[in-house]
């Protein structure tokens, strides 16, 4: 990890599988790990578990994580996947040194295995189409019908496997299959493909290749090739795990030990979408802008939205490692970051929906420089200057025209507490012809600077934030909410009726002078608004854009 905190070793029933291992010399002490990531899409929130998890492991068992790129399905994959997968693994942490891996560095030694399966009469070519393989397969309930070609000779299969790898047929016309079992009470054994051609230059290895293994087939090998020990999965390969040790078992190749696959529970947030299908789906439809856009569950649209790091690294630790699925509220992911921001964001106001306020016992050319700390609980961060004037923002809903007795901010004939500042009292409401409030005019009390009680005894209870309108900047403020209306979006087919079509509000807001100088990835907590980031590619020096990453829960206001 690059972050000092340590990983932390909370049981779970991985780690009694691997101290078991380890007691008994299953590994010779070995615990060696891996995070496999197709590159045909942006990593999601989903993925963070496994890489906490991999790693993790990794790092306390004073060993290390293998990146591996599962780069076996050229039509899908992309470079700039691969490269957005290495910036959020960094982002989220970990570090995996010299041990940056491709499937695709190990085709020529999968075809030497799917030789080897030939030779043993455990593989054999097949002409069946997609569509007429699943109508073999069978169901739950009937066994599979064998193949054709499934008694080939050993030569046979050798001469057209060679072909198949040389270019001579088309796509589809044939593939390789294992010869296991088609009356398995286990679909995956029902002679699954090991190869299919697919004529298209691959983005790693360029157009060496042909015929490309399928998941199920390379992903076992990578991990013997690799000395994996123990390779942690989430439950839907579960049922794979019997092909997983077959590929292992018969494939020729000559290990010290086979690697164990070990299945745990995926994390499921609500109404967030982990299938990158669909979430591709939203980006080349244009439901949202990109794969970055703050409102989607990838990595890189939580660290656009500010999310720390660190907050999702402590969700996955609050959640656990288990054998059960669930779905977990996505308001524990939002009290984690706001657990970590409001230890690390400086305080700053900033007003969204502003009304001005005139402070008419105010001397107009006064401008009076007033103290601000920058944390409430980190004196050590010091102090900052917040300009003062007889002109002032505050949020239109401070102001009420005819408030309920419970309400403690502003309204007229009332009074209320400026943050750090003076008490002001509301004499004279300005409005347009529709009645809107345009304008407020308001005395200060004097005496009242830096939490001083009013001279007459009046009891003050809300304390609102503002800004001096000649010294206030303006900024974007982008105001994210969720992306589907649904709690289980991932269950939804059609994607457009689920979709919220208020997730995203662009506003020009009024802000601090001093946030000119924030910086791309900056993190803000804005006085009773919430925590906000300035955007990682549009916020530039003169020019602030600030997203909305949480915000505050009410006590917090």
């Amino acid at each position: 990890m690059s972050h000092s905190e340590p990983v932390s070793h909370k049981t779970n029933f991985i780690r009694n599988i691997i101290e078991a291992d380890n007691r008994a010399g299953t590994f010779g002490g070995k615990v060696v790990t891996r995070f496999p990531p197709e590159p045909n899409g942006y990593l999601h929130i989903g993925h963070a578990k496994s890489i906490c998890l991999n790693f993790g492991l990794a790092k306390d068992y004073n060993s290390y994580c293998y990146l591996r790129f599962d780069d076996t399905n050229p039509c899908t994959e992309s470079e700039e996947f691969m490269n957005s997968i290495k910036r959020d693994v960094q982002w989220l942490g970990f570090d995996w040194g010299d041990k940056l891996t491709y499937a695709s560095e190990y085709f020529q030694t999968f075809y030497d295995c799917a030789v080897h399966l030939i030779n043993a009469g455990k593989a054999y070519v097949c002409s069946l189409t997609a569509e007429q393989v699943r109508e073999y397969r069978g169901t739950l309930t009937e066994p599979g019908r064998l193949s054709p070609d499934r008694d080939r000779s050993i030569a046979e299969n050798l001469d057209l496997f060679k072909r198949m790898a040389a270019g001579e047929f088309d796509e589809g016309q044939y593939s390789l299959r294992a010869k296991i079992d088609m009356a398995s009470g286990n679909i995956n054994m029902r002679d699954p493909a090991l190869y299919r051609i697919r004529k298209v230059a691959h983005h790693h290895v360029g157009d060496k290749w042909c015929v490309y293994p399928m998941y199920d087939y390379a992903h076992p090998l990578e991990d013997a090739i690799e000395g994996i020990t123990h390779s942690l999965c989430t439950l839907e390969f579960q049922d794979h795990r019997p092909l997983y040790d077959w590929v292992v078992e018969n494939c020729g190749l000559t290990l010290d030990y086979k690697p164990k696959q070990i299945e745990f529970s995926r994390l499921n947030l609500s109404y967030t979408m982990t299938s990158k299908r669909k979430l591709k789906q939203l980006v080349e439809e244009k439901y949202v802008l990109g794969w970055d856009d703050p409102r989607m569950p990838t990595l890189a649209g939580q660290r656009r939205r500010g999310v720390p790091a660190a907050a999702l690294r402590s969700l996955c630790e609050q959640v656990g490692i288990s054998k059960q699925d669930s779905v977990i509220d996505v308001s524990l992911y939002d009290e984690a970051i706001r657990n970590e921001l409001n230890q690390t964001a400086p305080r700053r106001m900033a007003v969204l929906k502003p009304i001005k306020v005139i402070i008419d016992n105010y001397p107009e050319d006064k401008v009076e420089p007033l103290e601000l700390s920058n944390h409430p609980n980190k004196p050590e961060w010091g102090k900052r200057k917040v300009l003062f004037s007889n002109t002032l923002y505050i949020e239109q809903d401070d102001f009420m025209l005819n408030p309920p007795e419970d309400f403690y901010r502003l309204g007229p004939g009332r009074s209320v507490r400026l943050i750090n500042a003076y008490v002001i009292e509301c004499h004279h409401v300005e409005q347009d012809a529709t009645g809107n409030v345009i304008e407020l005019h308001c005395h200060y009390l004097p005496e009242t600077l830096a939490g001083q009680k009013p001279a007459d005894g009046r009891k003050v209870k809300g304390i609102i934030h503002w800004l001096s309108a000649p010294h206030a900047i303006t900024a974007q403020v982008r105001l994210y909410e969720r992306l589907f209306n649904c709690e289980n979006p991932g269950s939804v087919e059609d994607l457009a009726p689920a979709l919220n079509t208020d997730s995203l509000h662009v506003i020009n807001a009024f802000v601090e002078l001093d946030l000119l100088e924030a910086k791309p990835e900056q993190a803000f907590q804005f006085n009773r608004l919430g925590y906000f980031v300035a955007d990682q590619h549009d916020h530039a020096k003169g020019h602030p854009v600030f997203n909305r990453t949480v915000g505050l829960k009410e006590s917090a206001k």
